[in-house]
């Protein structure tokens, strides 16, 4: 039987989207325009737009990209492992070998990502999709875990994964090192402490920490959206 192809619309999108990431590597993002995009890709103006509605939409499309590759790739990590540091490392690793080939124009993303008022930060409205997929994994790593954290920290701590995964990409934004090696030994040192953490926080003798802990979360993690 032959392969079912994808229908024209998704192969058009995806052809769009190919193209973008191409010309945001070669010539930068701000110098990238939606019209240059579309005479490259062969489509109209128009036809780009009627896909991606600005810029900042495609690289939307970029992170949902990303999110849904690094998902496919930790599920032999999920399945096959209930110890917490290993799954945390799993997953930080798989995060670095899907987004490796994008590591050279990574920088050019993050000048206006780092905007808080930028449709291209992680925690903009805008983002929702890609975060909230991305929070999700996270509560999946703790649940198919062995180690039982305090239950006092179990709703934050899915988002508190979730900002370590946001500072291991901003490390590896700036990691010039050959195949991102600092990072990927940054990720052998803090999985074990992570896990180590998340695990003697339902101590009863830190007790009084966890709550202090999860009270500065409550009023001070960065939340998505309008209101975060």
């Amino acid at each position: 039987m032959k392969e079912a192809k994808a229908p024209k619309s998704e192969q058009t999108r995806a052809l769009i989207l190919e193209t973008a990431l191409r010309l945001f590597q070669e010539n930068g993002y701000d110098r990238t325009t939606m019209r240059a995009i579309a005479q490259e890709a062969g489509v109209s103006v128009g036809n780009a737009y009627y896909y991606f509605s600005s810029k900042e939409h495609l690289v939307q499309g970029f992170y949902d990209r990303l999110t849904s590759e690094h998902r496919a790739a930790v599920v032999p990590v999920l399945a096959g492992e209930d110890e917490l540091a290993a799954r945390i490392r799993g997953v930080l690793l798989a995060w670095l070998d899907v987004a490796e080939p994008y590591h050279r124009f990574a920088a050019q993303f993050f000048k206006n990502a780092a905007d808080p008022e930028s449709p291209l930060s992680p925690f903009s409205t805008e983002s929702t999709p890609a975060r909230d997929a991305s929070i999700s994994l996270q509560e999946q790593v703790l649940a198919g875990s062995r180690t039982r954290a305090d239950p006092e920290l179990a709703e934050e701590l899915p988002q508190l994964m979730w900002l370590l995964q946001m500072g291991l990409v901003l490390f590896w934004v700036y990691d010039r090192s050959k195949g991102s090696s600092r990072s990927r030994r940054l990720v052998e040192r803090v999985a074990p402490l992570a896990a180590r953490a998340i695990g003697v926080s339902r101590f009863r003798v830190l007790r009084p920490l966890v709550r202090q802990v999860h009270e500065l979360l409550v009023e001070f993690a960065p939340r998505g959206g309008a209101g975060g």
